[in-house]
């Protein structure tokens, strides 16, 4: 395991160090997971497809979670309900 400190630009920029970035080419996509205290910074590319797809989940679940505390959501009957899961 590889350790390096770095810092936060005021932008919020954050340097990977020069060693560490070998294997990441300029413009790549980079995905960034916060899981308590630890950040974990993967390439798009290293990603699994079940990665992916619990990401896309635990984002829309996030949005909703949001509407939801804003008081945009509106009842429905669990029949309609399940349909509109399914649209997912």
């Amino acid at each position: 395991m590889d350790i390096a400190i770095t810092k936060m630009s005021s932008k919020g920029q954050i340097v990977i160090p020069q060693e560490m970035r070998q294997d990441i080419k300029e413009g790549q996509k980079l995905v960034v997971i916060q899981a308590g205290h630890q950040i974990i910074i993967e390439k798009v590319d290293d990603l699994s497809e079940s990665l992916k797809e619990d990401l896309i989940f635990a984002k829309r679940t996030e949005e909703a979670w949001k509407k939801y505390e804003k008081g945009e959501f509106k009842s429905m009957p669990m029949s309609q309900f399940l349909k509109e899961l399914k649209k997912w």
